[in-house]
């Protein structure tokens, strides 16, 4: 049974990507083909798993509209996949009513690259990274903390929920799957030596961080103070070029008064409008988008250049961003 568990695991790993051995970091690595070209169609989505309620199915007959358009490669999901409390096992049949049956688009049959969420983590926190979800639906993917390797871009996708203090000293009713976290303390300086140190040595051109929580936020949740404290001043240290996150449901855009970092929120898959704008943030910090309300986010990468869309639920672009580095510029 060991040997079998074992094989399933394995397979779970290679399956729709392609395992890459190598590195000092613990993270496992994957890798994603760009396009011909070199060139990378991405869109992200977070904050949706709710049965097709909330307009999750109205958002994403939009997203297989715009993703037919732009011919996608691979799309993103920042967290809270499964409303309320995540699924209650590799059996639930949640994942095919908020997941499957929802995302029927052609365009969207491609891979998801997810992580979990703090309502994922009110769930079985394991049941996401189960290779039986693989089997049920080959374009899921889901692990706590991996690094997706692209021709031109690097994605460090990071576990957020266990940094946050208040889900250990204050849950109120609520009841998380530490399974594998703890000790706390343990866990959370692994994950942040070795992202620290597979930033250290990317040489990507394009390195982009993705986490569920906000770390800069006008939204409901704000600023994540710990992440603030923790992770920022590791991304800044490394040049990363964007924070991508979920959490707060709204879109949103924050760019960085002391470097070229960009925190954007795509938290708007399902339920949104909360009528809620409080900019707590550094003073330096620019707030150049924010909308209270549902859509997603795409990213079109060539090699030199990112231009980023916000979409409504009607397919309008509510904000348009780009940005460009020399050719040859090594970071």
């Amino acid at each position: 049974m060991a040997i079998k568990n074992y094989l399933l695991i394995f397979i779970f790993v290679i399956v729709g990507t392609n395992f890459i051995v190598g590195g000092n970091a613990e993270l496992q690595r994957f890798e994603h083909p760009a396009k011909a070209d070199g060139s990378l169609s991405i869109l992200v989505v977070g904050d949706w798993g709710r049965k097709g309620n909330y307009n999750q199915s109205q958002v994403a007959f939009q997203m297989g509209i715009i993703g037919e358009k732009m011919d996608l490669d691979f799309i993103i999901s920042t967290g809270d996949n499964f409303y309320p409390k995540g699924l209650t096992d590799e059996h639930d049949t949640a994942f095919e009513d908020s997941f499957t049956k929802i995302y029927t688009a052609p365009s969207l049959q491609k891979q998801w690259y997810s992580v979990l969420g703090n309502h994922d983590y009110r769930g079985d926190a394991l049941a996401q990274s189960s290779p039986l979800l693989k089997q049920r639906d080959s374009k899921w993917f889901c692990l706590k903390s991996y690094i997706l390797s692209t021709d031109i871009a690097e994605f460090f996708f990071i576990d957020t929920t266990p940094f946050q203090d208040k889900y250990f000293t204050d849950p109120e009713d609520e009841v998380y799957d530490w399974r594998g976290i703890l000790p706390r303390e343990n866990y959370l300086m692994t994950l942040l030596k070795d992202l620290e140190s597979a930033l250290r040595e990317s040489h990507a051109k394009w390195k982009i961080v993705v986490g569920h929580h906000t770390i800069r936020s006008a939204g409901i949740h704000g600023d994540t103070k710990e992440l603030v404290k923790r992770l920022l001043p590791i991304l800044q240290a490394n040049n990363v070029d964007m924070y991508i996150n979920g959490h707060d449901h709204c879109l949103e855009h924050v760019s960085s008064g002391d470097s070229p970092l960009q925190f954007l929120t795509s938290g708007g898959g399902s339920k949104a409008w909360r009528g809620n704008y409080s900019w707590s943030s550094d003073e330096n910090d620019q707030t150049k988008f924010y909308y209270d309300g549902q859509g997603f986010m795409t990213l079109q990468i060539i090699q030199n250049e990112v231009e980023i869309n916000f979409y409504d639920i009607v397919g309008n672009i509510l904000h348009k961003w780009d940005t460009s580095k020399s050719l040859f510029s090594a970071i």
